[in-house]
């Protein structure tokens, strides 16, 4: 049988035809004695304010999450480093190698994964444990076909970056790189919707320790293939594959020994459960993954663009460097939409338009204030920072004049990125992606492009458009969210979701009951 039919508070007898219901809003007198920023009642809800409340929530997940993604960029770096120490040419394959894979790869992934948010969180909120499985496995099924078309477009790397104009030397570097990748895709498909199925049960703490404990076997995993068997690029890309394997391996005997989804997880479905019900998470998935892979494309759009100024060598390195910063400051942001996108979702799943929309405004505020942490030290350290990726004085002259208005751009796109995990967690992340595509290909591309070659600006020219991509996004993104979200309607939408859901899985399961007593 596909579901589990143990008994529990959230299981339904088949036989009885309707569905049960979704937990419905709150009683108005609780929601406004919780949300009443002035009442001075005695109860505990009111004593506590719901701001600094939410604020606990968001952070409990999001903290973990940060960790997570700081984690995994150093694991980037690592492998930058030890791509380096082979040499230049290493460097420059691998390098080209990784903006390949994540251009055609993982960006992907990423994207159909994160369609996966708003399944997760509004079914865990409405105690619809048995979507929360199904989509979890229908997940599964959606990126392990993604990943057929994308190995095949990795195995001809070679030939596509020759027929480009690329290096013959360097474009065997990159296709050795690409060609022992390939089992990483695999490991993807399977640990990215793990962290989104985690994430939306808030259990964050137990993947930032796995992947932090895989990173510290990154290092020497690195030496003993790259140094001591003699593996070289093939090497690097191994030890990557395996310490994401680690991550994946140490999370399942966790969760194993852990227990900690046994109310959740409902056992592997028949193949014919997942498929039926598949339709809902391609329609979010599919404008999830455009949102996502419009904003990462910019960047590498950018290092292209830099290699046609008049000084590509110290133009390219510098726009190396500041994504790598862009990066690394994206690691927050990032963690708080995803945790945001949980949030929302899961008080919307239970009912509680009120409480969604507080933990909206609580991530927005957040978003801004990391905002402008990230102005002030990149104003302040802007020259100490480059200096530890190089050392060249051109390259420390031309980032460190930008690296200010890289601060600016995070000061836009901290809020515009948890805005759009605002917009997932309402299952609505089409408009992120069409957001992403008139800020940043109908603003920020033609302001870049005609600023550094038009205008005479150079390479500033190219962040300028960044900037520029970045405040017409976050305009845009608080415009949705601030002022086109209606939250009773988003829970409305949220318990038909769920409610459709429960509906389908009770036919399934009526019919598989139905073919065990010999029924057609």
């Amino acid at each position: 049988m596909a579901i589990s039919t143990k008994t529990n508070k959230t299981q339904y007898d088949p036989d009885q035809g309707a569905p049960p219901k979704v937990k419905e809003v709150e009683d108005a007198e609780l929601e406004r004695d919780c949300y009443d920023f002035t009442t001075t009642t005695t109860t505990k809800s009111s004593k506590t304010n719901p701001a600094l409340t939410e604020l606990g929530e968001l952070w409990s997940m999001a903290a973990p999450i940060t960790l997570m993604n700081g984690v995994v960029f150093l694991r980037a770096m690592i492998s930058v480093l030890f791509l380096g120490r082979l040499g230049p040419l290493a460097l420059a394959g691998g390098a080209l190698s990784i903006g390949f894979t994540n251009i055609t790869g993982y960006s992907v992934l990423f994207g159909l994964a994160s369609g996966l948010e708003p399944l997760c969180s509004q079914a865990y909120g409405s105690g619809n444990y048995e979507m929360l499985s199904l989509s979890l496995q229908r997940a599964f099924a959606l990126l392990f076909l993604a990943a057929v078309p994308i190995s095949l477009l990795w195995l001809n790397l070679g030939p596509i970056m020759v027929g480009l104009g690329q290096d013959p030397q360097i474009t065997a570097a990159a296709a050795a790189y690409c060609l022992y990748s390939l089992p990483d895709l695999l490991t993807y498909v399977a640990l990215q919707p793990l962290r989104v199925y985690l994430r939306s049960q808030g259990v964050t703490k137990p993947m930032a320790a796995c992947s932090a404990a895989a990173v510290v076997l990154h290092v020497p995993l690195n030496m003993f293939l790259v140094f001591v068997l003699g593996l070289g690029v093939p090497g690097v890309a191994i030890a990557s594959a395996l310490t994401n394997f680690n991550m994946l391996m140490f999370l399942l005997i966790y969760l194993r020994w852990a227990g900690t989804c046994q109310l959740t997880w409902r056992g592997w479905a028949t193949p014919a459960a997942v498929v039926s019900g598949v339709a809902p998470l391609v329609k979010l998935a599919v404008p999830s993954c455009l949102g996502v892979c419009l904003e990462w494309w910019w960047y590498e759009i950018v290092t292209v663009l830099a290699g046609y100024l008049p000084d590509p060598t110290t133009s390219v390195g510098a726009a190396a460097v500041l994504i790598q910063t862009t990066s690394l400051m994206y690691t927050v942001p990032m963690a708080l939409a995803a945790c945001v996108s949980t949030r929302v979702g899961n008080e919307l799943g239970a009912g509680k338009p009120i409480r969604a929309r507080m933990a909206a405004l609580v991530a927005l505020g957040c978003a801004f204030m990391i905002g402008v942490v990230h102005v002030i030290w990149t104003l302040v350290f802007r020259e100490r920072w480059v200096r530890l990726f190089t050392n060249d004085a051109s390259i420390v002259r031309l980032a460190s004049a930008v690296m200010p208005l890289i601060g600016l751009c995070e000061l836009g796109n901290c809020p515009q990125t948890t805005g759009c995990g605002v917009l997932r967690g309402t299952a609505r992340p089409a408009v992120g992606a069409r957001i992403n595509l008139l800020s940043f290909y109908l603003v920020g591309l033609p302001v870049a492009v005609s600023l550094a070659f038009g205008g005479n600006v150079g390479f500033s020219g190219l962040w300028y458009g960044l900037f520029s991509a970045q405040v017409a996004c976050v305009v845009l993104v608080l415009l949705s969210v601030l002022v086109r979200t209606d939250w009773e309607l988003e829970a409305s939408r949220a318990k038909k979701l769920t409610t459709v859901e429960i509906a389908v899985v009770n036919e399934e399961m009526k019919g598989l009951m139905g073919n065990t007593n010999g029924e057609v």
